[in-house]
């Protein structure tokens, strides 16, 4: 698997605008999955790839590899949100993943370490890379802050965020449709307005007191 990732990132088979944080085989092995600890564990490895990639790329001093460092940091960066993402789904469903949680927080503290590592050696091309280099140390020790929390706590923490967002979309919905209502009611009341009055007269008929007065 690294070896076809560093072919691709070599050749610059991986367009920029069109450019995935997972290659379609990995996307492929999740949908597969379905079970969350199952798609934990292959986030986690996945993540531990493209950090090797990193690695590997500043182990040698080859034009354009700050760019492709720079590429698979920002990928990294996603999968680790991805883990996030994946465990607050399964403890809002109620699901166990008390063991895939132990892989996963054993998992960050390795990547944070070779990240910092990585962060200590100032190559010449550091600059190109560098703002994805916080992000990614930034995002990781974020995820291991939670991933070594109580699931308990985390699980009510996510349920609390839950709903909150749910009342937040609640109310811009209940705002959008009373600015709805009002916008409907204005429009109809001007239509109102330039209808004429409603009448029995026949077309050229007028009321007598509009006929011209007898001299």
């Amino acid at each position: 698997m690294i070896g076809v990732l560093l072919a691709l990132l070599l050749l610059g088979a991986v367009p920029q605008a069109q450019r995935d944080f997972l290659t379609t085989e990995e996307a492929d092995l999740v949908r597969l999955a379905q079970d969350p600890n199952e798609q934990l564990k292959l986030y986690v490895g996945f993540a531990k790839q493209r950090l090797e990639l990193v690695r590997q790329l500043l182990a040698q001093d080859k034009p354009g590899r700050a760019g492709m460092v720079h590429d698979l940091l920002e990928d990294y960066t996603q999968i680790i949100d991805a883990i996030d993402t994946v465990a607050d789904d399964a403890l809002r469903r109620k699901l166990e993943i008390d063991m895939a949680m132990e892989a996963v927080a054993a998992g960050e503290k390795e990547m944070l370490a070779v990240l910092e590592k990585i962060a200590a050696v100032p190559h010449k091309d550091l600059t190109r890379y560098e703002f994805a280099l916080q992000q990614a140390l930034e995002t990781t020790r974020d995820s291991l802050e939670l991933s070594e929390e109580d699931l308990g706590k985390r699980s009510a923490a996510v349920a609390e965020r839950e709903q909150r967002e749910k009342k937040q979309i609640e109310s811009m919905m209940q705002t959008k449709d009373l600015e709805e209502k009002r916008a409907a009611e204005k429009k109809a009341a001007e239509e109102q307005q330039k209808k004429k009055p409603p009448t029995l007269l026949r077309k050229g008929e007028t009321l007598k007191k509009d006929l011209p007065k007898k001299k």
